[in-house]
């Protein structure tokens, strides 16, 4: 078949833009494929990975996988990557693997939504992505390796103590909340001093503090000016 390429019980057809996995691919090589590379594809859909009963890892890099993937119960399964993918709900895919692949010891994410770092926004930090693997290592704590680094010690203590308070949640926009008029504008003075017939002086606190030691002016005036 081609581009099926076959190494011992290393199994890899990479790049043939199938949106499924061929069903004569499990029925040729399910029965002693122990690592399967099915990067670099279309799949949107998993079904069929079911003939492979013995795999051990499980490479699914840059496909069109979302947050319908269903895995089949892979036992052995020790190592899945499905990074460059279109996994947005973190939550049910942790709770998924949890359940389909107990031996798992590798997970990487990289490049979906779900795993929140630079690769997918710009407005993403360090913190985030620190908050995300202690919620996946919460879900997942036979984890040796996520992503691209290896699992310490201090991560996992961390993860059993607040990792389920690591889950973030998109805010929703509620319908109690009051719309703001447009004629109503912002203006740091206070109510008092707004009426342009009343000259009471009125005392407000502003919130910032000014010390003038950085004032883009002052830059400009020599001392003998002073």
């Amino acid at each position: 078949m081609a581009g099926l390429v076959v190494s011992g019980t290393q199994v890899s057809y990479i790049g043939q833009d199938c949106r499924e996995i061929p069903e004569h691919l499990g029925r040729d090589c399910g029965h002693f494929a122990k690592r399967l590379d099915l990067s670099f594809n279309l799949l949107r859909s998993l079904e069929g990975l079911s003939a492979f009963g013995s795999l051990e890892e499980l490479i699914l890099d840059n496909n069109l996988l979302g947050d319908d993937l269903v895995l089949p119960g892979l036992p052995r399964l020790h190592t899945l990557t499905l990074n460059k993918n279109q996994i947005s709900d973190l939550e049910y895919l942790l709770d998924h693997l949890a359940e389909v692949t107990p031996a798992l010891e590798y997970l990487s994410l990289l490049g979906n939504v779900a795993c929140p770092n630079e690769l997918v926004s710009l407005e993403k930090d360090e913190e985030d992505y620190k908050r995300y693997r202690c919620f996946v290592l919460h879900k997942l704590p036979n984890l040796k390796f996520l992503d691209a680094r290896k699992v310490t010690t201090q991560e996992r203590e961390e993860a059993l103590v607040r990792g389920a308070f690591m889950k973030v949640v998109k805010p929703k926009a509620s319908s109690d909340s009051v719309a703001v008029s447009p004629k109503s504008r912002y203006t740091p003075l206070p109510s008092a001093s707004r009426e342009l017939t009343s000259h009471r002086g009125v005392l407000g606190k502003c919130r910032y503090v000014y010390y003038g030691k950085n004032s883009e002016g002052n830059r400009f005036i020599r001392d003998d000016q002073l």
